[in-house]
């Protein structure tokens, strides 16, 4: 039997702090709960945890300084949900920005947030046991990408991603040629396909491409197809002497 994951709620809030804790029990997690920013960042900054779901709003350090200084630190790849009670299209990019790997929007159903967190426990999983059909290692003109070490280089300069955004590159790359759809992609990266959360995948595409494209206007490496999805484009075949 697997054993018991570990989760940090990050939450002022005692009643939404407590149901949320409730309802991951039922996901066999051990749930340690911090009611403001500070004491959130210690604990989230001591690595002993496979998911740190943080409120937008806290006493002290708010979440969006929380997710930046955890992705600026020594534990950056561990996934992090923010709850946030604003609604708008700018704060909710900005949680994405700053490198949240998923949100929910207060008012939230807690049926859907015990869905966000299986979705992601599931990409640890997929990370804790790479299919073998996928490569460790993956070059494409002056891109590579080291799938063990997470890093990502373009004509030899280290791009910084969050981890969803390896997470799609990677995906991407490793199926040259195949065409996703937006739902397709939310259910294979993401873990999870709802309609009307396709805006997520248009949000990482558009951030993807400002790091590791020349030009996001020409992409070289996530190409559109118009009216279908998105692909990496097929590997040349090597040249004939």
């Amino acid at each position: 039997m697997r054993s018991a994951r570990r989760v940090l709620v990050i939450e002022d809030d005692p009643d939404i702090a407590g149901l949320v804790e409730l309802h991951l029990r039922d996901l066999n997690c051990i749930t340690e709960i911090a009611a403001d920013g500070d004491r959130g960042l210690e604990r989230a900054q001591s690595g002993e945890h496979d998911l740190i779901v943080i409120d937008l709003m806290l006493p002290g350090l708010d979440g969006l300084e929380i997710c930046k200084r955890i992705r600026a630190g020594e534990h950056s790849h561990v996934p992090i949900l923010m709850l946030t009670a604003k609604s708008t299209e700018l704060d909710r990019i900005l949680g994405l920005e700053v490198g949240a790997d998923d949100y929910l929007t207060k008012p939230f159903s807690i049926l859907e947030l015990v869905a966000r967190a299986k979705a992601l426990f599931r990409r640890i999983e997929q990370l804790e046991k790479p299919a073998a059909t996928e490569p460790d290692s993956i070059t494409h003109a002056d891109l590579s990408i080291d799938r063990s070490r997470r890093r990502v280089t373009v004509g030899g300069a280290e791009v910084h991603l969050t981890a969803k955004e390896f997470d799609l590159l990677f995906h991407f790359a490793a199926r040259p040629g195949r065409v996703f759809t937006r739902n397709q992609l939310l259910d294979q990266v993401w873990g999870y396909a709802h309609e009307g959360y396709e805006h997520t995948v248009n949000s990482h595409i558009n951030r993807l491409r400002a790091k590791i494209e020349s030009d996001p206007a020409k992409p070289r490496f996530i190409e559109t197809v118009w009216g279908v999805g998105y692909r990496f484009p097929a590997r040349e075949p090597a040249e004939k002497i």
